[in-house]
């Protein structure tokens, strides 16, 4: 994965008014959980932009008033109206610990059903995998070469070198659908 760096200052003042207070001041309240304490701090928001607003995953490095720490982005809370950025939640991570993670899903190959007029569909754009963080790709790269029409990848059927996938085994993270055109060309072939 790559590296972030970001740097907080800690909070004194905790609560809604002063929660409040820091947002109109550009800062985010954050959290970092995972270690022997909770520890509160903020941000500012130029600091967290390509943090957040990128397809990517990173590991953190996470300086708070001088002490560094590696961490990870575990939650992020956005206005309902104005998408604003108000609250973010950190997971420190340790060498050998699994964690639980979201990684983008890449599609790879021509699938055979798409040659015969299908559509490729990504159901799912991201895989939830429990590994230590040393171990986590930046992407899964998923070959769906031989996927017929009509057919799915279920993440039952995908195993990657040292993850463990925790989401559902009958969720279907890609399927090849009949088009219109394929169906009018199928049953033109049935009669």
């Amino acid at each position: 994965m790559k590296t972030f760096k970001l740097e907080g200052a800690l909070r004194q003042d905790l609560g809604k008014k002063a929660s409040k207070a820091l947002r109109g001041q550009e800062g985010i309240p954050a959290v970092l959980y995972g270690g022997s304490e909770v520890k509160h701090f903020t941000v500012t928001q130029e600091a967290v932009r390509n943090l957040i607003y990128s397809p990517e995953i990173f590991v953190i490095d996470l300086t708070i008033d001088g002490q560094a720490t590696k961490a990870v982005l575990k939650d992020l809370q956005l206005h309902p109206v104005t998408d604003a950025l108000l609250h973010l939640d950190f997971l420190e991570v340790f060498d050998g610990k699994p964690i639980v993670m979201e990684v983008p899903v890449v599609l790879t190959g021509h699938a055979e059903g798409v040659k015969a007029g299908g559509k490729l569909s990504l159901e799912m754009r991201k895989l939830k995998v429990k590994a230590p963080y040393t171990e986590i790709p930046e992407k899964l790269f998923i070959d769906v070469t031989n996927l017929g029409l009509g057919k799915t990848i279920q993440v039952g059927a995908l195993q990657f070198e040292g993850l463990e996938i925790t989401n559902a085994k009958n969720a279907v993270v890609c399927a090849v659908k009949l088009t219109r055109a394929a169906r009018g060309a199928m049953a033109k072939g049935g009669k």
